[in-house]
């Protein structure tokens, strides 16, 4: 073990059931500036992520989930900017970190995953080149050999042959391209490895592939992920727990098992109708209305224009977070 995962692992804070947290969030804020008002995109969230688990972070386009990645990553563009809360990594307040701290922090402790990964990839140069220069960069020079080894290494953990090597990225499929940019991830061994909508452009066959290949790099490297979606049938498969975002706000953190078998929010629960069914033939369930102005939102609970089962005090009074079973949490009047 090296002092840097000592460290790391010393860091790390323990909730009351005894794991470890890797990232803890807490009431993030994150407005972009616009002539009427500033658009709340992310508004009071918070949430951890435990040491070796996957975090699913669900909800319709919009709704935010991209933009806390970037707000972890401190890679929010103006005319966007995080207003409040904190980010805890490995016990580090990344939104307190100056941009030096910050380029240690990043691929070291914190890695992203892209969504496109044609587009994240240099076209010009050949996969082993832009592997090692993600890791000479915070390593410093390495000998030939010692780190044509190491990024074999790399490959093979994420399934890819050896010819990958020399490679260049149009040379390669959608699901070879996207499963390089995981073994760019986990190059350095990071604390946390946030991977934005990873599958969202593969066919369902390679969505399995890469999706496998993200349970392997967890299993092996017992690294803590975030993995943006809004597939939830794909989530099901791969994370442990899901946390479900609605216009900029957590309204439900519980672990996958309880949020399928029993989901508490109107919205968690219109979300879960919404997945087609191969054993019965039903009409699709659809969300009525559209979410409300982001520069303005109404007193009270947030979803209370969309929501099939309204009262009185979701337009008066905004619910809290709150847990009301073993690691299921809620925003919702309904459970008072």
């Amino acid at each position: 073990m090296t002092v840097q995962m000592e460290r790391r692992q010393a860091a790390q804070s323990v909730t009351a059931n005894g794991r470890a947290v890797t990232l803890e969030v807490k009431n993030l804020k994150v407005y972009y500036a616009t002539p009427t008002g500033d658009v709340r995109a992310v508004d009071d969230v918070s949430f951890h992520v435990y040491k070796g688990e996957i975090l699913g972070l669900v909800g319709e386009s919009g709704c935010g989930k991209t933009t806390t990645a970037m707000a972890i990553l401190r890679m929010v563009q103006p005319p966007g900017r995080i207003v409040g809360g904190q980010v805890l990594l490995d016990g580090i307040d990344l939104v307190g970190l100056n941009e030096s701290a910050l380029r240690d922090v990043r691929w070291n402790t914190l890695a992203l995953i892209p969504q496109g990964a044609m587009n994240s990839l240099n076209p010009v140069m050949r996969i082993h080149t832009q592997i090692a220069e993600a890791i000479q960069t915070h390593e410093g020079r390495q000998p030939k050999d010692k780190l044509k080894q190491r990024i074999l290494d790399l490959l093979s953990m994420v399934g890819l042959p050896s010819r990958i090597y020399d490679m260049y990225p149009h040379e390669l499929s959608g699901g070879m391209k996207q499963r390089v940019c995981i073994a760019m991830a986990i190059a350095l061994h990071p604390s946390l490895i946030i991977a934005d909508e990873p599958t969202s452009a593969l066919d369902v066959v390679v969505q399995r592939v890469v999706g496998q290949t993200l349970l392997d790099v967890k299993e092996r490297m017992d690294v803590s992920m975030i993995l943006i979606g809004h597939d939830m049938g794909l989530q099901a498969q791969l994370v442990d727990r899901i946390a479900v975002m609605y216009a900029g706000h957590m309204v439900e953190v519980a672990p996958v098992e309880a949020i399928f078998s029993e989901p508490l929010h109107p919205y968690t629960q219109l979300l879960i109708e919404s997945i087609p069914s191969i054993k019965e033939r039903k009409p699709l369930k659809l969300t009525e209305g559209i979410t409300h102005d982001l520069r303005n939102p109404p007193p009270g609970c947030i979803f209370q224009e969309r929501c099939p089962k309204v009262m009185d005090v979701c337009r008066r009074d905004r619910p809290p977070l709150r847990q009301l079973k073993p690691e299921h949490y809620v925003a919702c009047h309904l459970y008072e």
